[in-house]
């Protein structure tokens, strides 16, 4: 009605739209003044409107992938004191939205003459420190161009993701390339790994379990009709897809798939709260496990 009054008040005047509407004319002229001095506006209403700012801003950082819990969950680490109902009822109004994910799409492709190692992990996705068991999997886009494969390599303690590809064929090379990258970020050397997926012909095949025993890393394969055998992995890929590929395509080349998925781990790996390890991001859960190591070793 205020919006009305304004549009209209100079052609009919504000007290006879005011006799239509019910509406007080000294509500509409308080309403001016506060739109004219924003000082006179209750506290609340002030303060509604810093914490607008903030939350536009923690959701705009985040790839605009956040909901309520989480855009709390970063309002309070920055300090930022508010109720969860307030940032509820604040985004409600401003209409923001997380993304909600869909149904994972399986692109296993089992090679049955391929011979597989046992199940090592029986669905217990947990770790007890890093380094001590890795998930992968992998999925596909469509492009304009054609589809396009994506690799990822997860460390189970913190979830975070310690190697990834994009490749332009689903051919074992490819998903070798993302296992490569993550010897050489993590140097697990010695460290009694294991590395689980499911029973796709990649990951079974001769040059990806050969490569696993040249590190010395023990291998983990799901078990045959266990559609939670690599769960883990595919809650990471299905964040993918909900916080990537579904919110940004249709996607055009290859090259526009590779650098989103490089800006997307970049921000998993350091900036994304995860609730399972404590609403922290992967990043800073492995330094607090390091770190609590070297207070160790003092207090003894």
């Amino acid at each position: 009605m205020k919006a009305f009054i304004d549009e209209h008040r100079e052609v009919y005047g504000v007290e006879p739209i005011c006799r239509v509407l019910p509406i007080a004319p000294s509500t509409y002229y308080e309403h001016a003044a506060r739109k004219a001095n924003p000082d006179r506006r209750p506290a609340r209403e002030r303060r509604d409107a810093e914490l607008c700012q903030e939350i536009r801003r923690v959701f705009a950082a985040n790839f605009g992938v956040y909901g309520v819990r989480k855009v709390w969950r970063q309002m309070q680490r920055e300090g930022i004191d508010v109720a969860r109902c307030t940032v509820a009822r604040l985004m409600r109004q401003m209409g923001l939205q997380g993304v909600v994910r869909g149904k994972s799409i399986k692109t296993t492709v089992s090679d049955a003459a391929a011979p597989c190692p046992r199940d090592r992990v029986n669905r217990q996705f947990t770790a007890p420190r890093p380094n001590a068991l890795w998930v992968s999997d992998f999925t596909y886009v469509a492009t304009w161009s054609g589809f396009v494969y994506v690799a990822f390599v997860i460390d189970v303690f913190a979830r975070r993701i310690v190697g990834w590809r994009v490749s332009r064929s689903a051919r074992a090379e490819f998903v070798l390339d993302a296992l490569e990258q993550a010897l050489h970020d993590r140097q697990p050397w010695r460290a009694n790994l294991i590395h689980h997926s499911d029973r796709g012909g990649q990951y079974v095949s001769l040059k990806y379990t050969g490569r696993l025993a040249e590190a010395g890393i023990e291998p983990s394969v799901g078990s045959v009709g266990d559609s939670y055998d690599n769960a883990l992995a595919e809650t990471v890929i299905g964040l993918f897809k909900a916080e990537v590929i579904h919110r940004r395509g249709p996607w055009r080349s290859f090259e526009a798939v590779e650098f989103a998925t490089l800006e997307w781990v970049d921000w998993y790996n350091n900036r994304r709260l995860l609730e399972p390890i404590g609403h922290v991001p992967p990043a800073e859960a492995e330094a607090a496990y390091y770190a609590q190591l070297e207070v160790m070793p003092m207090a003894a």
